[in-house]
């Protein structure tokens, strides 16, 4: 595991150095997005309300009283505290507009327009800015404008059912997998436009729609025969992973994933079992024929790897070639030998919160490496600041204080190292 020194005032560093995103987003698909940015070196800014992002509280939490995915969310970024509510906030946060490049949040464009921040006022005080609106639904559609969470993706974009076909009932699937989708594309969306304003001086306003982004993920692979008009199948579905059959398969004394996919791996296979009649077996002769008889393919090959132990396979599985895995738990993977041999996780001292383990970026740039140095902030760690940056006087920081609009001044790290 990597030691790192936590640091306040360390340079940024990464191939997004220079730039600076205005942060209004909170949960998870907006923090995810801009934890990859302040990774990338970014100054990432996350203006917050006096009362805090919300998911400061998910549990468990450490002796800050944050819990661990926020500060593991939010790495990188630095706090201030605006009550948007109040006109003075207002102008004060447009302030802050002018010194970005990015300004990227996750609430219902009626809620933004109502504070006064939507795109038209972002960019009569900074044209070039690249605005991002991270949306449940497209807002020329019927569901514009209600809210979403990562639930009611899964549920509307098709996911939820698709569950219902291998478990007898519709489900989730244990992972944040919209948000993390939404913020994933989010991410490279603003990078493009950011890459069209280099090139043309231009900014522009970006809608992330999570429903459309969603359905589009899913559909990737399960629009399938339906791509074509008439279309082709019974259903829009991918046949090879609709089945119950596809599951980690039991050896002698565990469990394994393998997957014999291509028609090379399925020859090799067949002569490392000593079955070769199944190359010619006319079920299996073709990736279309085992697609087809999917069940059955399985069933065979379920049978063979309940004869050897998961050592045994692992290494014969690997020399011919083939993929194949332990079942990992997410315990298993604070220990995987492979991630120890890249540096995957890394710690750090933290003032707060004492030793925090976090993964590491996991891009590799040659010339620009990413990386962090320290947790999310305490709210509004960097609110004095990060506002002087911006122009504001002593006097005028003082009076918004005064008036509420910067929350309590006890987390407020008001000194040139709380960077």
């Amino acid at each position: 595991m990597n030691q790192l020194a936590a640091s306040q005032d360390a340079p940024r560093r990464g191939p997004m150095t220079g730039l600076r995103v205005l942060d209004f987003t909170s949960v998870m698909m907006g923090p995810f997005c801009t934890q990859l940015f302040a990774d990338m070196g970014a100054d990432v800014i996350k203006v917050e309300s006096p009362e805090g992002d919300s998911s400061r509280k998910i549990p468990p939490l450490g002796r800050s009283g944050d819990g661990g995915a926020f500060r593991l969310l939010n790495r990188g970024k630095r706090s201030v505290v605006l009550d948007l509510r109040q006109p003075a906030g207002r102008d004060a946060c447009l302030d802050l507009v002018r010194t970005a490049h990015v300004m990227i949040h996750s609430m219902r464009p009626a809620a933004i327009k109502r504070l006064g921040l939507h795109y038209e006022a972002a960019a009569a005080v900074r044209p070039d800015i690249v605005y991002c609106n991270l949306l449940g639904f497209g807002r020329g559609g019927r569901y514009a404008g209600q809210a979403a969470y990562d639930d009611t993706i899964q549920a509307l974009s098709g996911m939820a059912a698709l569950q219902e076909e291998l478990t007898g009932q519709p489900g989730y699937v244990p992972t944040v997998v919209a948000d993390k989708v939404g913020g994933l594309t989010a991410a490279y969306a603003v990078l493009a436009a950011l890459l069209h304003r280099q090139r043309s001086g231009e900014g522009q306003e970006v809608d992330m729609p999570m429903f459309e982004t969603m359905s589009a993920f899913l559909l990737v692979e399960h629009l399938a025969g339906h791509v074509f008009d008439p279309p082709r199948g019974e259903r829009p579905v991918y046949r090879r992973l609709m089945t119950r059959s596809r599951h980690p398969f039991r050896t002698r004394d565990g469990q394994i994933s393998v997957l014999v996919y291509n028609d090379k791996q399925w020859h090799r296979f067949a002569r490392l079992v000593e079955r070769p009649e199944l190359i010619d077996d006319v079920r299996f002769r073709t990736l279309a024929d085992r697609s087809r008889n999917v069940d059955a393919w399985n069933a065979v090959v379920a049978e063979l790897l309940a004869q050897r132990s998961t050592a045994q396979w692992l290494a014969s599985l690997s020399a011919a070639g083939i993929p194949a895995a332990r079942v990992n738990s997410t315990a298993d993977l604070l220990d995987d030998p492979h991630l120890a041999d890249v540096g995957f996780f890394q710690s750090l001292e933290d003032e707060r919160d004492g030793m925090m383990r976090m993964p590491g970026f996991p891009v590799q740039f040659s010339r620009t490496p990413g990386g962090f140095d320290r947790a999310g902030p305490a709210l509004g760690q960097h609110t004095d600041l990060v506002l002087r940056e911006a122009g504001l006087s002593v006097r005028r920081i003082a009076r918004l204080r005064e008036a509420g609009v910067l929350g309590r001044a006890e987390n407020n790290t008001d000194s040139a190292s709380a960077t």
